[in-house]
């Protein structure tokens, strides 16, 4: 889903939908309450939101691995797999494709091992397993299947809560003040624009900033498309690398991308003597045979201070042991 307009204000169309995001706030409390999050017997470390829609969970997570590297563990990331039709098993880069477990786990299994199963349990005792002592969850801060030892909200600066109000009438997956009680830290990328230190009360607050790596082109054209909760997040980190795409087009969130789509896209950029562009969740739901004709914009995250959350999460991993 490709984030709405309106969770942007409080107008009309959020003002019908609020009753519907209230029922889902309070679905939302209750299976939280009434379900008891168990136990593994090594740290697991959430990297999750508040708000439905891209905030850069993915790279954070990403970001997370290399800190726990740094701390001397061996992390590992469970996630749902959403999107793919495999479950319970260990992603495997080489010949799993993002249909088979889905692309942000296809992602993260360049940076370490991934565990997919709806069952959050299920998929860190399989990680363990496989030799992780540490484990990382993408997503998943309103799951609650397995217990998280620590967890870390990520907000996008620039997006910040949009409206305020629980989804569908606004992004917010939760009450903004319970899920804040329920963290230890957050992340803000980007400039916060929102004033969201001020709001974010009692908990550390880390900052970084995505970092684009523009790939070699040939053309000075570039056509832009994405299938994320925010493209225009895309768009703009090309505009930092002084890329103005000539044309745009916008899929919903992990959309999986047909041959027609993508045929149609080459013909475009033939005609317009352009090259295609993507972001790297997209990209890895290319069919091999076709990505040479894309370009991928990689992105990383750069944390303002390093030493200080690389200490933050050593404390907290100390405190396990």
């Amino acid at each position: 889903m490709k984030t709405p307009n309106h969770w942007q204000n409080k107008g009309l169309c959020a003002r019908l939908l609020l009753p519907a995001g209230m029922l889902y706030s309070a679905a939302t409390s209750l299976r939280l309450k009434i379900k008891q999050p168990r136990k593994v017997s090594v740290p697991v470390i959430c990297i999750g939101n508040l708000t439905a829609g891209g905030t850069g969970k993915t790279p954070t997570a990403a970001a997370m691995a290399e800190l726990l590297r740094e701390c001397g563990k061996k992390p590992a990331f469970v996630s749902r797999g959403y999107g793919g039709r495999l479950c319970g098993v260990m992603v495997d880069p080489k010949t799993h494709r993002a249909s088979d477990v889905g692309d942000e786990p296809l992602l993260l299994a360049r940076e370490a091992p991934v565990s997919i199963n709806p069952d959050r349990f299920a998929a860190a005792l399989k990680a363990i397993e496989n030799g992780a002592d540490a484990l990382i969850m993408d997503d998943g801060f309103q799951n609650p299947g397995l217990f998280k030892d620590l967890s870390f909200l990520i907000f996008d600066g620039a997006f910040g809560i949009g409206n305020g109000l629980p989804v569908p009438a606004g992004p917010l997956r939760e009450n903004f003040s319970a899920g804040i009680k329920r963290a230890q830290a957050a992340v803000i990328i980007g400039e916060d624009r929102h004033n969201l230190v001020e709001k974010i009360k009692d908990i550390p607050v880390f900052k970084a900033r995505i970092v684009p790596e523009l790939p070699a082109l040939v053309s000075d054209k570039v056509i832009a498309f994405a299938g994320i909760g925010r493209p225009e997040k895309f768009y703009n980190s090309l505009r930092e690398k002084g890329i103005e795409p000539v044309a745009t087009a916008d899929f919903p969130d992990h959309h999986f991308y047909t041959r027609q789509e993508l045929e149609k896209l080459l013909e475009q950029a033939r005609r317009q003597n352009a090259e295609l562009i993507t972001t790297a969740k997209d990209f890895v739901k290319i069919p091999p045979e076709m990505q040479p004709g894309f370009k991928v914009l990689e992105i990383k995250i750069e944390w303002e201070d390093k030493n200080k959350i690389r200490d933050f999460v050593a404390a907290r991993l100390a405190a396990k042991d």
